[in-house]
C-alpha cells in the first residue's frame, strides 16, 4: 500500500516524500482512513509504529478541507503528551508535514519561561501540543481558551496515567466541546486505560499494532552475563569491540545515568546523561548532540526513553535490565524503527536475573547469550 492509495492530498504526499516516507505502516493504514471519515479512535501501539503520523497527517488534511479564507486563527486541533520530549517531537512532525499547508501550530510544556510560548500563542495559532500542566496553568490564566477545537488527540494515555496526570487530564477534557473528533493512543490496553477511553470516547474505532509483548522483529537481541562491579569495562569494550560509535545506553536510576555517562568520558567516549533531573535546556542539547553525532552516547533512564526518536539508531545497550519487563520492549524499540534493523545489547548481573526471566517469559524469545568475552 501507498500514502496515495490512502487518499492523502498532494501537500502531504510532498512532505512524506521529502522525507523519504514510502509506504505507511500498520498504524497508518489501519487509522488514517477512520480518522478522514470523522471517526473516533482508540488506538493500542507503542512508540516506534509511526502513529504522530497516524492522527497528525488526517488531522492535517481534515483542516485543510475545511478551512475558510480571511478565517481567524484559533485553536482548532490540541494534542496532549506526557512529557515536554514527546511533545517537541510531535512539533516537529506537524512542522515537517505540514510544511506545504500553511497552518500555525505551537507546543507548550513546563520547566521553561511561558514567555516565547504566549507570544507564540498570542500571534494566532490552528494546532496546539501541550503537556497538562503547563497546558492548564495557561487556560487558568486565560492565555489559552479551547473552545473551538474539533480534534482532540490524548498520545501515550498509559504514560498519563503512569506519571499522575489523571485529575490534569480530566480538568483539560471538562473544558472541551462536547462535539469533536478524539484519537486516544496507549501502548496497552488496561482495564484503568479502557476506562478513560470509554469516558471521552464517542463509538470509536479499535486499531491495533504490536503489542507491549512483542519486541521488533529487526531488532537483534544479545545478552552478556557479567558481575555489577565489572559493567563499566565491559560496556567499554563492547563498544570499542564492535566499533559501535551511536548508542543509546540504559540505566533504572538518574544516578545510575549520571555515574555511566562519566565513567565513559573518563575513558575518553563522549557521552551525556538525559534525565528528569537535568534542566529542559540540558535535556534538548543532550538531544540534539545525539542526534546531529556530535555527541556519540545518550545515557538514558525509562522516564526519558519514549521521547527519544532517533532517525537510524543502530544500537541499544541495557547497561542495567529494568524491573518492567514491559520497559525493556519500549528500550529496544528505540532501534530497528521505520524498517532499519537494529541490535539490542543486555549486560546483566546475578543480581538482575530474576529481571532477565520476566523479560524472556514476556517477549516469548530466546536472547542470545555472549559467552566469550574479557569479563565472564
Amino acid at each position: 500500500m501507498t500514502f496515495t492509495e490512502l487518499k492523502l492530498i498532494k501537500p502531504l504526499l510532498t512532505a512524506l516524500d521529502k522525507k523519504g516516507y514510502k509506504e505507511p505502516s500498520p498504524i497508518q493504514q489501519q487509522s488514517i482512513p477512520h480518522i478522514l471519515l470523522g471517526k473516533d479512535i482508540f488506538g493500542c501501539a507503542q512508540t516506534g509504529t509511526g502513529k504522530t503520523a497516524a492522527f497528525a497527517l488526517p488531522i492535517l488534511q481534515l483542516m485543510d478541507a475545511n478551512k475558510k479564507p480571511n478565517q481567524r486563527r484559533e485553536i482548532k486541533a490540541l494534542i496532549l503528551a506526557p512529557t515536554r520530549e514527546l511533545a517537541t517531537q510531535i512539533s516537529d512532525n506537524f512542522k515537517e508535514y505540514g510544511e506545504n499547508l500553511g497552518f500555525k501550530h505551537a507546543v507548550v510544556f513546563g520547566g521553561v519561561s511561558q514567555f516565547h510560548q504566549v507570544v507564540a500563542i498570542k500571534s494566532g495559532i490552528d494546532i496546539l501540543i501541550a503537556t497538562p500542566g503547563r497546558l492548564l496553568d495557561l487556560m487558568q490564566q486565560g492565555i489559552i481558551k479551547l473552545g473551538s477545537i474539533e480534534y482532540f488527540v490524548l498520545d501515550e494515555a498509559d504514560r498519563m496515567l503512569d506519571m499522575g496526570f489523571i485529575n490534569d487530564m480530566k480538568k483539560v477534557i471538562a473544558k472541551l466541546p462536547v462535539k469533536r473528533q478524539t484519537m486516544f493512543f496507549s501502548a496497552t490496553a488496561a482495564p484503568n486505560i479502557m476506562k478513560l477511553a470509554n469516558t471521552i470516547l464517542n463509538n470509536p474505532v479499535s486499531v491495533a499494532v504490536n503489542p507491549v509483548s512483542s519486541t521488533a522483529t529487526l531488532v537483534k537481541q544479545s545478552v552478556y552475563f557479567v558481575q555489577k562491579t565489572k559493567k563499566p569495562a565491559l560496556l567499554k569494550f563492547i563498544l570499542e569491540d564492535r566499533k559501535i560509535n551511536h548508542v543509546l545506553i540504559f540505566t533504572r536510576t538518574k544516578h545510575g545515568a549520571d555515574k555511566v555517562a562519566k565513567a565513559l568520558n573518563a575513558f575518553k567516549i563522549k557521552a551525556e546523561a538525559i534525565h528528569g533531573n537535568k534542566s529542559q535546556n540540558n535535556r534538548e542539547k543532550a538531544l540534539k548532540g545525539f542526534k546531529d553525532r556530535t555527541i556519540n552516547v545518550l545515557v538514558a533512564t525509562d522516564i526519558a526513553s519514549r521521547g527519544i526518536d532517533v532517525d537510524k539508531l543502530t544500537h541499544v545497550i541495557n547497561y542495567e535490565i529494568p524491573e518492567q519487563a514491559e520497559a525493556y520492549v519500549h528500550r529496544i524499540g528505540r532501534t530497528g524503527r521505520a524498517g532499519e534493523s537494529g541490535e539490542a545489547i543486555s549486560l546483566c548481573s546475578h543480581e538482575e536475573l530474576p529481571y532477565f526471566k520476566g523479560i524472556q517469559k514476556l517477549i516469548k524469545k530466546d536472547i542470545d547469550v555472549i559467552k566469550k568475552h574479557p569479563y565472564s
